[in-house]
């Protein structure tokens, strides 16, 4: 599984809705105001909004992937489009393009993890490039680790870094990355955080937790997943490599203290704010949530009721392996808690309504849930809700 929460920098503390103590709101950077006192912006419900939603059509963003075009693909229904989150104490701020655009004249924003934080990454600037002329922008794809949206008349930068499980892995190619046994190396996440410095606003973390459940072992400097996964000592062109096997909690652990070290020594609060995100939930058992054993998302178009429901394929001890290292920290990063609120979206995945890169062969098409994808989410759709709370947390904190 891909350390897939995103990682954008923005941290939040232990008290003061993740603020440290001793810090004032006022002086976080990119503050223009104060999130209601005793609002959780997690908690809440999703409203039917067709004034306000979708924030722009699929067509309007030429910087989809196919993998993510679920209408150009042939999906029949657009309902997903229409949901909005709505917190219960209070009220999410209008995302505001302008002041986005602004508050990165002369910087950096950067977006670090796996596909999942790559389509938020995609999500943020369908959001705001309409303000900008066609002249006066650009997307350089390099098809390797970085990817960068220039703002041209801005002086600024919105980026995405491929590392799927924040340190180093045999996954770190971002074409080619879909191998049986993943492989991490321990404590090696100072090649990545080299293209990182610099970054004015940083979301990070690994979403997809697919790719940390699949086969992982760690080489004492790399971690290669078994349903356990395992690091690595040595590099990964050494033909004798040592191997550790972990669970997943334990390689997540280790992924989650390696980010934080890093942060704390190489990000300066004054100027730079850093956020990671959670969990980015599945929905590949129907019976979770009362439906018929044996289905998935397929063909799902609308939301779960429940507002217990909590899936199985999302970990409750990832959570709490996240809570305890937030908990130990002092580094200021601020947590977008995005897993509950997304758990209830299981009609908002890609489906089968996407780019295969594979044909598809005779029993797949005979049974469409097979190759359904219930990982990905469709654009426009949820993933602009995540950037919404980003801009919650980032401008009002």
């Amino acid at each position: 599984m891909d350390l897939s929460g995103c990682l954008m920098f923005l941290v939040e503390s232990k008290k003061n809705d993740g603020l440290r103590d001793g810090n004032k709101k006022e002086s976080l950077p990119f503050a223009v105001g104060e999130t209601e006192e005793g609002c959780n912006i997690f908690d809440g419900r999703w409203v039917w909004d067709k004034e306000s939603k979708p924030m722009y059509e699929e067509w309007e963003c030429p910087y989809i992937q196919p993998q993510l075009t679920c209408q150009e693909h042939g999906r029949p229904d657009r309902d997903y489009q229409f949901w909005r989150w709505q917190p219960n104490d209070c009220d999410l701020p209008t995302f505001n393009a302008t002041l986005m655009l602004e508050a990165l004249r002369g910087k950096r924003m950067l977006f670090v993890g796996d596909s999942l934080n790559r389509g938020q990454f995609i999500s943020m600037v369908c959001l705001l490039h309409r303000l900008v002329p066609e002249d006066k922008k650009s997307m350089e794809d390099s098809y390797d680790s970085l990817t960068v949206f220039r703002l041209k008349e801005y002086n600024a930068s919105i980026e995405f870094y491929w590392a799927p499980f924040l340190l180093e892995s045999n996954s770190d190619n971002a074409v080619v990355h879909r191998i049986a046994e993943r492989i991490v190396r321990k404590g090696s996440i100072k090649k990545h955080g080299e293209f990182w410095k610099g970054a004015d606003i940083m979301w990070g973390g690994s979403s997809d937790m697919t790719g940390w459940e699949s086969q992982t072992e760690v080489i004492r400097n790399e971690i290669s997943f078994h349903a356990i996964e395992s690091f690595r000592k040595g590099s990964f062109e050494d033909e004798e490599k040592e191997i550790e096997e972990l669970s997943t909690e334990d390689a997540y652990r280790m992924a989650m203290k390696s980010m934080l070290h890093w942060v704390q020594r190489n990000m300066d609060p004054k100027k730079t704010r850093v956020f990671f995100t959670g969990m980015s939930p599945t929905h590949g058992k129907s019976a979770d949530w009362g439906g018929e054993p044996g289905n998935n998302c397929y063909n799902e178009t609308t939301k779960i009721e429940d507002p217990e429901y909590w899936g199985s394929d999302s970990r409750k001890t990832i959570m709490k392996v996240i809570g305890e290292e937030f908990n130990k920290t002092e580094v200021p990063i601020v947590f977008l808690n995005i897993t509950q609120l997304s758990g209830y979206r299981k009609d908002a995945h890609t489906q089968i309504y996407k780019k295969q890169w594979s044909p598809l062969t005779p029993q797949q098409v005979a049974d469409p849930k097979s190759y359904a994808d219930c990982v990905h989410w469709c654009l426009p759709g949820l993933q602009d809700t995540w950037n919404e709370l980003l801009f919650a947390k980032l401008f009002y904190p």
